[in-house]
């Protein structure tokens, strides 16, 4: 070793004689070469067959290099499609410069990252199917395909397989999220409908095993309705999905009438006119007021949404999906969603805000005005006993500049709109039953045949002579029917055919029709004199065995218990204001 030196490069050489290898079992050998041949420098190609490389090192070792291994067949493996498949899924993550991070997945931005790459990941992936008989098991906070092994991608695939099939069996939760992040973006379904169908079975499928998905499954549900525009409303989602529980303070948007006294100045809930009797007209009122303005308001040019839900200017940035990875694929129309009454998303040049604040002063001074403005118009209708106001001078809102300017008005359209609601309310429909009419015809023929039979006889009955008096007013075979109680087999039930009755007065209102139903024959024999100018009531009152106080008294009691207020003075005549609705009520 005297020779050494330490800084000294050495240079490999091929090594004759010793090369020979093995071709379909037959040993092959290579020309030898003399070993008195001088070692040359000279560049050996690869081509000129296989050896190995010694390349001594300052080892003081002995017998370094000494021993060459035997050249052994290197075969080919076996082609694997599917890890080939999943190289060129990883490679979408290597074409951004980033990469994918999962050691700071708590990061914005790295999340935002991750999220495209999973999404694309995704969409590659979408149609693979997979039937690999080995399991492995999986859990990681925000699963996604880059950080899986080979036996994991094949596990969860495979699971995937059965799980679109319909049958969902127990796994790593991981895998039940990263199924449920695919749902989320629309991946493998064929559209938002068919994709919350899918979330929905899975969900109710797989927390059977386990329910730790519930905490997150619940709020995107909610996220979904607001991402994705579906045919139905999420109040109406969770109705059907008896899902109540969940969400206490969902309501209804469309045209939802407790949401518009919420945000409300003028809460017509609290009013003395809103009873349990006059709720129902309210509430259907209000609904047919909303779809009509809704209408006049975007003939204008103005979105009657907006106009009264509008949020403060201070909203705070909402991103779909939270806690899941999402990436928002979706281009997203502007819109505002209102869930709840304290619950507004609005979406800007595809990027969405909330609030807990639905509505602006304005837009309450707004749906107050309208409220109550209705609600005067109601109380004119009904004749209800005491009047209301509202000012249009208090509401300050654009809207209402923008309709005086198309020379339109508020308080005239309110009005108008509630006119035709409640006449269409409250007009008296006659269906007949076909099969009763006959009968109802043949009850009437011998009902006229005995108002002719001679007085003789007849039995003695003072009473009945004055009211015959009366029903001589009753010009048709109709109005005989609708006086007689033994006529009134008509049914509520649709026919298929009608009866074209005999022109008639223009119907009663509700309360003048229970008035109606509520007198006694005495009592309209007695309106029915008062209206001819007869001043002989007193004597009515006597030949019917009654005292004439009673009478007027009994007349005057049912008026207020029905319409609100009476009909006959201290000189027992009818009120200017309801002459003509008396002689409606008597068929005059």
């Amino acid at each position: 070793m005297n020779g050494f030196h330490a800084n000294k490069k050495y240079e490999s050489y091929k090594i004759p004689g010793q090369q020979q290898f093995k071709l379909d079992g037959a040993a092959l050998e290579l020309p030898q070469t003399k070993s008195t041949q001088p070692l040359s420098p000279k560049p050996i190609s690869l081509d000129e067959g296989l050896f190995y490389e010694i390349e001594y090192d300052s080892s003081p070792f002995p017998g370094v290099g000494k021993y060459v291994l035997k050249p052994q067949t290197i075969k080919e493996p076996e082609r694997d499609e599917k890890r080939e498949l999943f190289g060129k899924m990883r490679e979408i993550a290597r074409t951004y410069r980033t990469g994918y991070d999962n050691s700071r997945f708590f990061d914005l931005r790295v999340q935002h990252n991750n999220a495209i790459i999973f999404y694309k990941q995704a969409v590659f992936m979408k149609d693979f199917t997979d039937d690999y008989d080995g399991h492995m098991q999986f859990s990681q906070y925000f699963p996604n395909y880059n950080i899986m092994e080979y036996e994991q991608l094949r596990t969860y695939f495979t699971w995937r397989t059965e799980v679109r099939k319909g049958n969902v069996a127990d796994v790593s939760v991981s895998y039940a999220f990263l199924y449920i992040y695919e749902l989320l973006a629309n991946i493998g379904v064929k559209d938002p409908e068919d994709g919350l169908d899918q979330l929905l079975f899975f969900w109710k499928s797989f927390r059977v095993y386990n329910k730790f998905i519930d905490k997150y499954v619940i709020k995107w549900l909610k996220d979904y309705h607001i991402y994705y525009q579906l045919p139905h409303s999420f109040k109406e989602f969770i109705d059907k999905n008896n899902l109540a529980g969940h969400y206490p303070n969902m309501v209804d948007t469309e045209d939802n009438f407790d949401l518009f006294c919420s945000i409300s100045k003028y809460d017509i809930r609290k009013s003395a006119f809103f009873t349990k009797d006059n709720e129902k007209l309210i509430k259907d009122c209000f609904s047919f007021l909303i779809d009509t303005l809704r209408q006049t308001f975007v003939e204008k040019g103005i979105r009657f949404e907006e106009a009264v839900f509008q949020p403060t200017k201070k909203m705070i940035e909402w991103k779909p999906f939270k806690d899941a990875l999402f990436y928002p694929w979706l281009k997203q129309a502007d819109r505002q969603i209102v869930l709840s009454a304290n619950e507004i998303y609005l979406c800007r040049n595809n990027k969405w805000a909330f609030s807990t604040v639905i509505s602006s002063e304005n837009g309450r001074q707004l749906m107050g005005y309208i409220m109550k403005q209705m609600e005067a118009a109601l109380r004119k209708l009904t004749n209800y006993k005491f009047k209301l106001t509202a000012n249009i001078d208090t509401v300050k809102h654009e809207a209402v500049s923008i309709l005086n300017k198309a020379g339109l008005s508020l308080e005239v359209m309110i009005n108008n709109t509630v006119a035709q609601f409640y006449k269409e309310a409250t007009k008296t429909v006659v269906v007949v039953d076909p099969e009763a009419l006959s009968r109802i015809r043949q009850e009437a023929l011998v009902t006229q045949e005995k108002l002719i039979v001679p007085e003789q006889d007849k039995l003695f009955d003072p009473v009945i002579p004055i009211i015959e008096q009366h029903e001589q007013a009753f010009k048709t075979m109709r109005d005989i029917e609708q006086h007689d109680q033994a006529f009134t087999t008509m049914r509520e039930e649709p026919s298929m055919h009608t009866i074209s009755p005999a022109p008639s007065p223009t119907p009663l209102s509700n309360a003048w029709e229970s008035l109606k139903n509520t007198l006694s024959k005495i009592e309209l024999g007695a309106l029915s004199l008062v209206l001819q100018g007869d001043i002989e009531l007193k004597k009515y009152a006597d030949e019917c065995g009654i005292m004439l106080e009673v009478l007027v008294d009994g007349i005057n009691e049912k008026a207020m218990d029905t319409i609100g207020d009476n009909l006959l003075d201290d000189e027992m005549l009818i009120y200017d204001d309801y002459i003509e609705q008396v002689k409606e009520l008597i068929q005059w």
